[in-house]
């Protein structure tokens, strides 16, 4: 009967602890959006809300930011950005698209910037590029900070999207820009998608859902 106890007594304790690392754990629910051309897909961690959207032009953006925060006091936020006919400019690649982003943050930061490529990849038929990049010392915001950023660039029909989670922590020399946390944020939003509009389809717009 003391076995058949301490056995019980073992299980109840193994669910419990279960229970607590699925709960620390955030759970995601999948964002499609129509941005121009193309539906953007992917997977949202629960605890983000957004907080602003604007087109301007050909330009996209929305924010979003761990909910209690706001856009102008975050700690992590991430972004969602369309270029519209991009794909036209000539000599584009996502490679370079990111190099261009890269280098707006160097400039706020010329002495305390990092970036380490991940490479070229593929979401689904659609060519992509991933980095980290970032800055030790910045004085956006409140207070003076590092700011580091997982940024995905994606090559789509006629537009690029970028898809970037951004975290800010004390200032440094150096951004965390070789942090593993960053590779298993990029699996967090994973899959990432482009699908296609299709004609009198609306939310939850089935046929990206069911690439998924």
């Amino acid at each position: 009967m003391r076995v058949r106890t301490t056995t019980l007594a073992a299980l109840a304790a193994s669910l419990l602890l279960a229970a607590a690392v699925q709960a620390q754990a955030p759970q995601s629910f999948r964002v499609i959006s129509p941005i121009f051309g193309q539906l953007v897909a992917f997977a949202m961690p629960s605890h983000f809300a957004a907080v602003f959207e604007n087109t301007r032009g050909g330009h996209y953006t929305r924010e979003a930011v761990l909910k209690g925060e706001t856009s102008e006091r975050w700690t992590q936020m991430i972004t969602v950005t369309g270029e519209k006919g991009m794909t036209l400019t000539p000599g584009s690649s996502p490679e370079m698209f990111a190099g261009t982003i890269a280098g707006g943050f160097k400039s706020a930061c010329p002495d305390s910037f990092a970036a380490r490529p991940l490479g070229e990849t593929r979401f689904g038929r659609f060519e992509g590029f991933v980095a980290v990049i970032g800055c030790g010392r910045i004085d956006s915001g409140p207070t003076r900070h590092s700011e580091t950023t997982l940024l995905i660039t994606l090559k789509g029909t006629s537009d690029y999207y970028t898809i970037q989670w951004a975290e800010r922590g004390p200032e440094s020399d150096e951004p965390p820009v070789n942090d593993v946390s960053w590779q298993a944020r990029l699996r967090d939003l994973s899959p990432i998608d482009l699908c296609p509009i299709m004609p009198g389809e609306a939310a939850p717009y089935p046929s990206c859902v069911n690439k998924s």
